[in-house]
């Protein structure tokens, strides 16, 4: 991994976790092949995140924003973003703002089966809805695994944030019931290379 300051920022404290301290596989195969990558792992989830930095960037004072108003992490937010639409890329098969088959919106796809999207697609509305729900999700897994560190708490609630947090079932198997079983170390792997990068 690239070397940075990253870690815990006056701006976002450690309220939930310390990114940069959080162990990551990073992208599965199947996750990578979707940019046709011959590597995986987090060396994958770090190009895709820099194939995103430039549309990640149109978004970047909402994120910040928005991560200031939440206590929440940017550089995990804009990993959420990458994974979901590829910070809104036409390549990602959203349509009008809406994807997985018309039941996700926006950016960071908010499920319309479980929650009533707010805002436009790519707005500060949008993103805001989107934090308080992974909030949601990582308080939901701090009192399911009371006895997991902060950081593998807040990994936890990245992973619920694809499955829910009842398809979050130990440690090791995190990501088992997640898309692609790798969502949570996607993210992590693509938000540590954002937090090395402006975030």
């Amino acid at each position: 991994m690239e070397s940075c300051e990253g870690g815990c920022s006056a701006t976002t404290g450690c309220i939930f976790g310390d990114l940069m301290q959080i162990s990551t596989t990073g992208a599965s195969p199947q996750t990578a092949s979707q940019d046709n990558y011959t590597i995986s792992n987090v060396a994958a989830s770090h190009k895709m995140a820099e194939v995103d930095l430039e549309r990640m960037n149109q978004y970047k004072c909402i994120i910040m924003k928005v991560a200031r108003d939440k206590m929440m992490d940017p550089a995990v937010m804009a990993g959420i973003i990458s994974r979901e639409t590829r910070a809104g890329s036409s390549g990602s098969g959203l349509v009008d703002g809406w994807g997985d088959h018309g039941n996700a919106f926006g950016l960071m796809q908010v499920d319309k089966r479980y929650h009533h999207p707010e805002g436009a697609w790519n707005s500060e509305e949008h993103i805001a809805q989107a934090t308080d729900i992974l909030i949601t999700f990582i308080k939901a897994i701090q009192q399911k695994f009371p006895d997991w560190s902060k950081n593998d708490q807040f990994k936890g609630g990245i992973a619920a944030y694809n499955a829910g947090p009842g398809n979050v079932c130990s440690l090791e198997g995190m990501d088992m019931k997640t898309t692609g079983k790798d969502y949570a170390n996607d993210v992590v792997a693509r938000a540590q290379w954002f937090k090395c990068n402006g975030y």
